[in-house]
């Protein structure tokens, strides 16, 4: 077996587009099990390189095929460190953008990529000053345009789960929260979507900006129109709030809770909004500004309707530590 996986994995790289083809259908296939991934994996050192470079390779459906196999293998650690050594992020920045019909396959490629540090560090291009954010960039860009696509498809939909892989790291939230490049705004503004996908990632991504609160609060601060919406409107409630409450708000949110809307229904998702709430809330500033909009106002409707127990513990946290804080104001 051994003799014949190593004569197949030549066969990846053979001058013949047929030969070449009907090899990666059966790499492929051997990535459809566990069983096959450890078996190739076993000859990663020979498989993962032609794999790349099939990639790229002139034939759609070949590329599309390592496409496969190359998500499948990446969901191992410790394969899809080896892909990241090997250049697979930067090639699958450039694949995607020179076929639009793979971009579905290699944002998810990016997404098992983005699991290990190194693939982080890849995509934020970190080390490189002049082109250090350029692949995020140009994701949060098609992120933020298929989202009004007309097509049923969503192709970007999963730069949700990129951003939030690399948010986790303190390089990604700087990447993000950079005034200039405008990137969090961008995403912030995606949190009114109605795709669960998105909604999820982009509330994760800001509560991991959130981290940033107490040395990039006034970066948080700056893009306030949107960012108040995207955490306080999930833990809104569903009642319609008052004139006298929304009088005190500004329109972006009294607009939206001066009548019914659908609840969050994901309770993670105002976990989430609450937990961001609660790091900008540490700092003086940040009480300020959520008190400049009503926010306890809303958080103390919200807590009415919640029936959550984490939820809820959220809510009390924040309570806390605007009631202790209150005083000393």
């Amino acid at each position: 077996m051994a003799t014949e996986l190593v004569e197949l994995i030549g066969f990846l790289s053979s001058p013949s587009p047929q030969l070449r083809k009907a090899a990666i259908e059966i790499v492929q296939g051997l990535t459809g099990s566990d069983e096959g991934i450890q078996t190739l994996a076993s000859h990663s050192t020979l498989a993962l390189p032609s794999l790349c470079r099939l990639l790229l390779d002139s034939s759609l459906d070949i590329s599309s095929a390592s496409a496969d196999a190359l998500i499948n293998l990446s969901q191992v650690p410790d394969l899809a460190s080896k892909l990241v050594s090997l250049g697979v992020v930067a090639a699958s920045m450039e694949v995607m953008y020179k076929r639009p019909e793979l971009a579905q396959k290699l944002v998810m490629l990016l997404v098992n990529l983005t699991q290990v540090e190194a693939g982080v560090t890849a995509l934020l291009q970190v080390g490189d000053e002049k082109m250090e954010g350029l692949y995020v960039s140009k994701l949060v860009r098609s992120f933020c345009r298929s989202s009004s696509a007309d097509s049923g498809e969503d192709a970007f939909e999963h730069v949700a789960s990129i951003l939030i892989n690399i948010s986790k790291a303190e390089a990604g939230r700087r990447v993000l929260l950079e005034p200039k490049r405008g990137l969090l705004k961008q995403v912030v503004r995606q949190s009114d979507s109605t795709n669960p996908i998105r909604k999820k990632g982009v509330c994760s991504t800001i509560r991991n900006c959130c981290f940033e609160a107490d040395n990039q609060l006034q970066n948080l601060l700056i893009i306030a129109e949107y960012l108040w919406p995207a955490l306080l409107l999930p833990v809104s409630g569903k009642k319609i709030y008052s004139e006298e409450d929304r009088s005190k708000m500004p329109p972006e949110l009294s607009n939206v809770l001066s009548h019914e809307r659908e609840v969050v229904e994901d309770p993670e998702i105002r976990q989430e909004a609450l937990e961001a709430i609660y790091m900008i809330s540490m700092q003086e500033a940040g009480r300020k500004a959520l008190w400049a909009v009503n926010g306890p106002r809303i958080l103390q409707v919200g807590y009415e309707d919640e029936e959550d127990p984490k939820v809820m513990e959220a809510y009390e946290q924040i309570g806390s530590l605007l009631v202790s804080n209150d005083g000393a104001e």
